[in-house]
């Protein structure tokens, strides 16, 4: 069973999940892989301690605080790999970015491998099913594109003004295939 709770942010509608006590998702109305790929009977549940909390992170979080990650217990679902690059987005402080690609060493260097796409990391990043509270929005192209954010390129916009990123560097691409 699957316990939800429907949050109205200043960026629109969130619908947050939780499983055997952990967050599981935090996803924007009518983002790409909304729900990911949870097919369990759902329930609405007001009453749920990880879902008021979570509701009481976000509330924080969106009167500009920054309430630590560590409060919540968060179980996302994915691969092994993905879990790890989730995981590399939670030590990306506010009001900073990084890239791709730094991800994609970082992970290299922890694993020892010779090599890492940053493609690859995108794919993981585009999945991420804890969004906000796993910041996979803090993370752009290596030339500032503001590409690939499943909630809207709009929403990252304003995800990133609220945590105080300089935005100088940082564009929305006009063309390619992350929009």
């Amino acid at each position: 069973m699957l316990y939800t709770m429907h949050y109205d942010s200043p960026i629109g509608g969130l619908l947050a999940a939780e499983k055997d006590g952990a967050l599981v998702g935090v996803w924007l109305e009518g983002q790409k892989y909304f729900l990911g790929a949870w097919q369990e009977e759902i329930e609405e549940r007001a009453d749920s301690p990880v879902l008021n909390q979570t509701r009481e992170w976000l509330d924080c979080y969106f009167k500009g605080e920054k309430p630590p990650i560590g409060d919540l217990s968060l179980a996302p679902w994915g691969s092994e790999f993905r879990r790890e690059v989730w995981k590399l987005l939670c030590e990306i402080p506010y009001g900073t970015v990084t890239t791709y690609g730094k991800i994609a060493r970082k992970l290299m260097a922890r694993r020892r491998f010779d090599k890492m796409s940053a493609q690859a990391v995108g794919g993981a990043v585009g999945h991420n099913p804890i969004s906000i509270i796993i910041p996979c929005h803090r993370v752009v192209g290596t030339n500032g594109s503001l590409t690939g954010y499943a909630g809207g390129l709009d929403k990252k916009v304003k995800l990133l003004t609220l945590e105080g990123v300089n935005m100088e560097k940082l564009f929305v691409p006009t063309k390619g295939t992350a929009l």
